[in-house]
């Protein structure tokens, strides 16, 4: 049950940002992360990405990554086997509220099944890649996959700002 009365009537009205949350899933085997071909929603087609998605109403971020990859791969992550990685904070200063965007990525080393492609609406394939050697990924999905190739921890929180 959510209770809003301990706050204000306007406290989330026109100058507040509106916050949208999402999780990543990067799901590596030695080298190689799992990425899917991107096509059909209307973000980013054409280039590859991690399992993802939005945090649904009333969901923890750890229970989104879990479904999301469950949802998209067929596989079953265990929350204790997600290592956070970074959140990234993705915004643009002029832009409307409902680009404010805040990204979780966590690693899983650990799942039960093969991941297989589950979401052919939303996906045209999806494979594994070497860190080293990665496809066209989408630019904030890369920065984290390119830290994780150089063995370089990102800080917990990363703004990105355009």
């Amino acid at each position: 049950m959510n209770d809003t009365s301990r706050y204000r009537s306007d406290d989330h009205l026109g100058h507040r940002t509106l916050l949208v949350a999402a999780a990543y899933v990067v799901l590596r085997r030695g080298d190689d992360v799992l990425l899917q071909l991107r096509q059909g929603t209307g973000y980013m087609d054409g280039r590859w990405g991690l399992l993802a998605g939005h945090v649904d109403p009333g969901e923890s971020v750890h229970e989104a990554a879990v479904r999301e990859a469950a949802e998209e791969s067929g596989v079953r992550v265990d929350v204790a086997d997600l290592e956070p990685l970074t959140v990234l904070h993705r915004f643009e200063r002029t832009g409307p509220p409902v680009e404010q965007r805040v990204d979780v990525f966590f690693l899983a080393r650990a799942w039960q099944g093969e991941p297989q492609l589950r979401e052919p609406d939303k996906s045209a394939q999806m494979g594994w890649f070497p860190l080293a050697a990665l496809p066209d990924v989408v630019p904030h999905e890369r920065l984290v996959l390119e830290s994780l190739a150089a063995g370089t921890p990102l800080p917990a929180v990363v703004s990105l700002p355009r």
